[in-house]
């Protein structure tokens, strides 16, 4: 999920990439709303309320909704910076640093509020600020990796998006165009998982209240682990080497070596072949 980047990723990474951020945004969503009756997953209606306020001469209020539309600008350009800066030396570490910083803002939510919270209107501006950093980080992430083919923290580009491609597949010609089909399930996909996280935290919220942020921080581990599984457990049971995947000599490519030993090279004349551990 995290790995591929750009037109590298298939349709099934954006998938599987699509669906648990998705998933993980409508719970953030639908959790503030309840909680601090702001929505924080995008920043539509901030942009509105901005501009009421504005023309109420309400400059407090105008100051604090701004930082809220920064702090989501913020989060997709830290996002994207950490991977344009860190790609080239690990994508997965490039791709799932916005993710960590993202759960600890979630955890940071979620201890504080569990803790305390005293529901006084300065800590709620200062909570939704630091909620929309983090959806500001993982739209940032989704978009940057994906080549802005996946965008999970809000639906109305999805919406329309899909309205298109629907009445394109009124036409034959359309519905024979895989790319456009795929594009669908993706938007789909995306939009299902958008919904189905929203319904989770609204029937989950009175029982965990603010511990459903642990459940949305364990959602986005899966996104992380998911390649850490693939790069660091899954080759130990597989010929692919780490060679492949780091440029330096780590501790994991050293115990796989160990394992499975090196393969054999050929060796110029006078010198001796190497032989993999397990032929000794």
């Amino acid at each position: 999920m995290l790995r591929n980047y750009s037109n590298s990723r298939t349709l099934g990474d954006n998938i599987r990439l699509g669906t648990l951020t998705a998933f993980t945004a409508g719970t953030i969503n639908i959790a503030s709303l309840l909680i601090f009756l702001s929505f924080t997953s995008n920043v539509t209606g901030h942009y509105a309320i901005f501009a009421a306020e504005i023309s109420k001469g309400n400059w407090s209020q105008v100051a604090v909704v701004g930082l809220w539309i920064f702090l989501f600008f913020f989060g997709g350009f830290v996002s994207n910076f950490i991977v344009i800066t860190f790609n080239k030396k690990s994508k997965y570490f490039a791709h799932s640093m916005p993710l960590v910083l993202e759960i600890a803002c979630l955890l940071f939510v979620g201890i504080y509020g569990q803790f305390y919270y005293r529901k006084t209107l300065e800590e709620t501006e200062y909570l939704v600020a630091l909620m929309l950093f983090a959806t500001g980080l993982q739209n940032g992430l989704t978009a940057s990796i994906s080549n802005f083919s996946v965008k999970t923290t809000h639906l109305t580009g999805t919406t329309t998006d899909l309205g298109i491609l629907f009445s394109m597949f009124t036409k034959k010609e359309f519905r024979k165009n895989g790319e456009l089909v795929a594009r669908a399930k993706l938007l789909m996909s995306i939009m299902v998982s958008y919904v189905l996280g929203a319904v989770f935290s609204g029937l989950t919220y009175y029982y965990l209240e603010f511990r459903v942020f642990y459940v949305i921080s364990v959602c986005l581990l899966v996104v992380i682990g998911y390649d850490a599984y693939k790069i660091h457990i899954r080759h130990f049971h597989t010929g692919y080497r780490y060679s492949k995947i780091y440029k330096k000599p780590n501790l994991i490519a050293y115990l796989y070596d160990k394992i499975h030993g090196v393969p054999e090279i050929k060796a110029p004349a006078g010198q001796k072949k190497r032989k993999l551990v397990f032929n000794e």
